[in-house]
């Protein structure tokens, strides 16, 4: 089905990110797959060529447009190409990270900060989840104190856990409580690398994404100044909250476009693959099982790209975003173990990239918002 909501320029953009990948990513993706993390020239390459910071001013070195549709076409292209692992880094630098700083930052911060986002010189990463608190944000222990109110600085203690881009980043956006009042307890803090007794722990080894560095933070008796607050004290539940649409958008569009390439992939493969003397694509479970994915991703794409069209327009609402995401990440599970089941022993083989998609896609029905949690945001928008 023609989808029709990209322009010209985002094709452009979508075919300039493909010889990208090709170039500088894909040749090597299996080393970092080893290696369990993407080097960070990677970043700055994709600085470089306007892969970074979309929508960050041009006077900053960005893209100057808050068009999402360049965002999900970078998605897409990293899904189809097979380089989830290293794909998420940039995804969330862009997609998760970015809006806080564009939205929350002061003059000053912004002039610090969003020229080294934009050439990626400077990585980011957000922190939320500690050890005993995932997706209620209510639950964060983090501690960020001050010893009068004219103290310029916060000193924090606690720890933060499966943070993505969490050996790589220069920048965490790091969720402390600075009072014990549930909601209005929360600021947004960045802590900066080398800050004195900000630490980072292990490389997490995780089941896929592995050329994706998740990490362990701890921060002791960490001193971050007051001028590394992202807006007011206490603003950052709601600061999360907002920002939690396109968080969610992003990741579906992700999964979507994973559960396309894993499709393409598996219609090539059943065309070349014989048994029984002809093409395992000529049997009818073969076709039926394909035209049930065609069908499921063609009617999924309808609704993600009218979220986006409505990110754009600033009307997605929250409840659509957790639609979404727990529809299409669940669809790019499905999907996935369907097509290895068509490739049959080599679709378990981690030289096939089917298999490793497989590994992959598991945990994007839990990061973002498990898909319980995003039942449970539509169900409470019901009249029950």
């Amino acid at each position: 089905m023609e989808r029709g909501h990209y322009e010209p320029e985002h094709t452009a953009f979508a075919e300039a990110v493909r010889t990208f990948l090709d170039k500088e990513v894909m040749p090597h993706y299996l080393d970092w797959e080893r290696d369990g993390i993407t080097p960070r020239e990677v970043f700055t390459a994709a600085g470089r060529q306007g892969f970074l910071g979309m929508a960050i001013p041009e006077r900053f070195g960005g893209g100057g447009t808050a068009d999402f549709r360049f965002n999900q076409a970078l998605g897409e292209q990293v899904a189809y190409a097979g380089v989830a692992g290293t794909g998420l880094g940039i995804t969330l630098h862009n997609d998760i990270c970015l809006p806080y700083v564009l939205a929350y930052c002061s003059d000053e911060q912004r002039d610090r900060w969003l020229p080294g986002i934009a050439s990626g010189a400077l990585i980011t990463a957000v922190a939320m989840t500690e050890p005993g608190a995932g997706s209620d944000l209510s639950g964060i222990r983090t501690s960020a104190v001050r010893s009068s109110p004219s103290d310029d600085h916060y000193v924090v203690n606690g720890a933060k856990t499966f943070i993505t881009n969490g050996v790589n980043a220069d920048l965490v956006i790091t969720a402390v409580r600075t009072s014990e009042e549930k909601h209005r307890g929360l600021t947004l803090l960045i802590l900066e690398r080398g800050m004195p007794g900000f630490e980072r722990g292990r490389n997490l080894a995780k089941v896929g994404m592995h050329s994706q560095d998740t990490a362990e933070l701890s921060f002791n008796d960490v001193r971050v100044p007051v001028a590394n607050r992202l807006g007011e004290e206490g603003a950052g539940f709601g600061q999360l909250v907002a920002n939690l649409p396109q968080e969610r958008l992003s990741i579906a569009i992700a999964g979507l476009a994973a559960a396309r390439a894993a499709f393409e992939q598996t219609v090539a493969y059943v065309r070349e693959r014989h048994a029984f003397g002809t093409s395992i694509g000529t049997f009818q479970n073969t076709r039926f099982v394909l035209a049930e994915i065609a069908t499921e991703i063609d009617v999924a794409q309808a609704f993600v790209d009218k979220c986006v069209l409505a990110l754009n327009a600033g009307d997605l609402t929250v409840e659509d975003a957790a639609k979404a995401k727990w529809w299409c990440t669940e669809l790019q599970g499905r999907v996935v173990d369907r097509c290895v089941q068509l490739h049959g022993g080599y679709g378990y083989m981690l030289e096939y990239s089917i298999a490793r998609a497989f590994a992959d896609a598991r945990v994007t029905r839990i990061y973002g918002g498990a898909t319980e949690i995003m039942k449970e945001i539509i169900g409470r928008s019901l009249p029950l």
